[in-house]
């Protein structure tokens, strides 16, 4: 039998088409471009269907076109992540609220 208590990770592409700013990295600007999203998720224990439930985001920076070796991963809350995306005109690719 399997252990369903394991993290899942969903990846996806965000593209902006505006500079955006993230609400912890004060100073910070970074260019429009694609941009990879992790979320996180734990599944939901004591249902009879299986579900899960989010418990992280990340942004994967700089942006992908960039391909600069010095990379970062920056925990965001989901929330703040949703307000960048609607300010930048940015399209998600199969983000999930």
């Amino acid at each position: 039998m399997s252990d369903i208590s394991s993290t899942r990770t969903t990846d996806t592409i965000v593209h902006f088409s505006a500079p955006f700013a993230l609400p912890d990295l004060v100073g910070e600007m970074h260019p429009a471009g694609d941009y990879k999203i992790e979320q996180d998720e734990e599944p939901i224990e004591g249902l009879s269907w299986l579900a899960y439930r989010r418990v992280a985001t990340y942004i994967h920076l700089p942006s992908i076109a960039e391909g600069n070796r010095l990379r970062r991963i920056v925990r965001i809350e989901p929330m703040a992540l949703a307000d960048l995306l609607a300010a930048a005109n940015a399209t998600p690719d199969g983000l999930a609220s």
